[in-house]
């Protein structure tokens, strides 16, 4: 059976990935920081895994344990949302190092593997902030946009080699912890003279027309995966999909 080695799978997209993965028949290793408290069952496809992607010694321990693989979903990551004069560097950096610097150390630890087989299928886990850029959340996209730019420059990379790199893009899904994996308030982030600003932001996010299911991100990434084409983007969720199409050149690279 084929191995995929699914990251951030504690909930959310990461954990509706993995469990699609089982039901296809994969051999599927979640990881999270702490494999003690997953929600996900028991099976005998299913190993859990401790990794935190922002340490080098838990990426080489966790690599090292799983094996070979034929697939690799970087989907850990935290979010951020507030003024950006008002973030502290410390927490930016803090976002950089997960979903961006993390993403790229789990990219390094893999390739080599993939290319020495001349197989293999890596899916960076992005957003549709990447598509249409929103306000209050300036470090959380510009840590996604960088991994938009490094997974097609991959792709060209690694194609020479058999291997693919490819990016799902999810929209806004209001039952995923957005930034409830920080120690930032949201509201220690908006400071007075923004409030008028952000309050039909905040609006929209409590009512959004269109939506993104954690199952959509799945199907995405299931689609990703098995895509034997030179197609870099797979976005995710009705609301995505809509902004893909309002972006011609976005459009022109599916």
């Amino acid at each position: 059976m084929p191995t995929i080695l699914i990251t951030g799978c504690s909930s959310g997209y990461g954990l509706e990935t993995a469990r699609r993965f089982l039901d296809e028949g994969w051999e599927v290793i979640a990881t999270m920081r702490r494999p003690e408290a997953s929600p996900l069952p028991a099976s005998d496809h299913l190993r859990l895994l401790a990794l935190d992607v922002t340490r080098a010694d838990s990426i080489a321990a966790a690599i090292a344990a799983a094996g070979p693989l034929d697939a690799l979903v970087n989907n850990a990551g935290i979010g951020v949302v507030g003024a950006f004069e008002a973030t502290p560097m410390a927490h930016v950096r803090r976002v950089f190092d997960t979903n961006t610097f993390g993403v790229m150390a789990m990219c390094q630890a893999v390739i080599p593997q993939m290319r020495a087989r001349r197989a293999g299928t890596i899916v960076n886990v992005t957003s549709s902030v990447t598509l249409a850029p929103m306000p209050l959340a300036a470090a959380y996209t510009a840590s996604k946009m960088a991994i938009e730019g490094f997974t097609g420059s991959l792709a060209h990379e690694l194609g020479h080699f058999g291997v693919r790199a490819k990016l799902v893009e999810p929209g806004y899904a209001p039952t995923t912890r957005f930034a409830a994996n920080t120690d930032v308030k949201v509201e220690d982030l908006i400071p007075e003279s923004y409030s008028a600003f952000a309050a039909p932001i905040f609006a929209g996010f409590a009512n959004p027309p269109l939506v993104t299911r954690e199952a959509d991100v799945a199907e995405a990434v299931w689609q990703a995966v098995g895509d034997s084409t030179g197609r870099l983007r797979w976005p995710a969720g009705p609301d995505a999909v809509a902004l893909a199409a309002q972006s011609p050149s976005t459009s022109a690279m599916l």
